[in-house]
């Protein structure tokens, strides 16, 4: 009996440990679920703290590239405001001639702004009812400008391909002599070429002004054009001679057709520059092959300047250089890009 109850008790107490192990697991359990339940809420506050910090940074973030943006505008507004204000500076002077243009007689000293529009000013000018055959001016100018851009380009485009694909010992010096006629002043050779015109006879022609108009417009298209063949590569006109070709045939149907942007350009370029000379057609001309340039000036003279219908005159020799440049603008701006990116 002794033995069953030691049994029995040995049977309690184990009984008991297990129950104390149960309690004890149970209550290890509990307090991990416990520290497990804390620790999630301390990692979810966490979370939440870093979170509200994420957001708080993320909306200082944008508030940063908000204001950048503002500021960004603000600048935006005053380039566009500066811009305007050029342009309105720029076109002032061209505005004013307009105003001028359009004024009577009588209230041109008058008012400034105020006044009655009349185009009397442009018939007067077109009309030759002042004495003065502008008229026959403006076609002057228009023979001897197309004229000396065309000789230019005869004698200009073979002789850029020459220099860019031909190099020789003193080519370069050769190439700086011909561009130093264009840095020259016109003044330091009117005087003995208007000496050699009163014994050539080339005075007061059209042949004189073209011929002279050289200075001018054949270092430029030389210049420019060089630079454009010096672009094309030789392979092409390598090729065409290998067909056959001449270098002749190959100038004109293998590199001329290629630099045809470059060739509008620098004709629309040296045909403003020869419309625009003053001081030859000013000294080798008298009357029959003078220009507008200074046939222009012809109202200005006489008891009372006539500055409405010197303005008028003005404007209407822009006509010509204006148009042409708007008809080849597509070619021009492919001329001048050409040649900006080289692969």
């Amino acid at each position: 009996m002794t033995g069953t109850g030691t049994e029995g008790g040995g049977d309690r107490g184990a009984g008991t440990g297990r129950t104390r192990g149960r309690d004890g697991r149970a209550g290890e359990g509990r307090e991990g679920v416990r520290g497990h339940v804390v620790g999630g809420r301390r990692k979810l506050g966490r979370d939440r703290v870093v979170g509200g910090r994420r957001k708080r940074g993320r909306d200082r973030d944008r508030d940063r590239v908000a204001g950048g943006r503002g500021a960004g505008r603000v600048w935006g507004w005053l380039a566009d405001a500066a811009l305007i204000g050029y342009f309105v500076f720029a076109l002032f002077p061209i505005a004013w001639m307009l105003i001028l243009s359009l004024k009577p007689a009588d209230q041109l000293f008058s008012t400034y702004f105020s006044f009655t529009p009349t185009l009397g000013s442009y018939r007067t000018v077109l009309g030759d009812s002042e004495g003065i055959p502008f008229v026959r001016f403006f076609v002057n100018s228009l023979v001897v400008s197309v004229g000396a851009v065309a000789l230019s380009l005869l004698v200009g485009l073979p002789a850029a391909y020459a220099s860019a694909r031909h190099r020789f010992k003193g080519s370069e010096n050769l190439m700086f002599t011909l561009l130093s006629f264009r840095f020259a002043p016109e003044l330091t050779v009117i005087i003995p070429l208007f000496v050699l015109y009163q014994k050539l006879g080339l005075f007061d022609t059209y042949v004189g002004m073209i011929w002279v108009l050289q200075l001018v417009t054949l270092p430029l298209i030389v210049w420019i054009m060089r630079s454009y063949f010096a672009d094309l590569s030789p392979e092409l006109e390598q090729a065409a001679l290998l067909d056959g070709y001449s270098r002749t045939q190959a100038f004109f149907k293998v590199a001329l057709p290629l630099v045809k942007p470059g060739v509008a350009a620098v004709s629309l370029l040296a045909f403003i520059f020869a419309w625009n000379n003053f001081v030859f057609p000013l000294i080798l001309t008298s009357s029959e092959a003078q220009t507008v340039t200074v046939g222009a000036l012809s109202f200005l003279g006489g008891d009372r300047p006539k500055y409405n219908l010197t303005a008028a005159a003005a404007l209407v020799s822009v006509v010509p250089p204006l148009l042409l440049a708007l008809t080849i603008q597509r070619y021009l701006v492919r001329g001048l890009s050409f040649g900006a990116v080289k692969s």
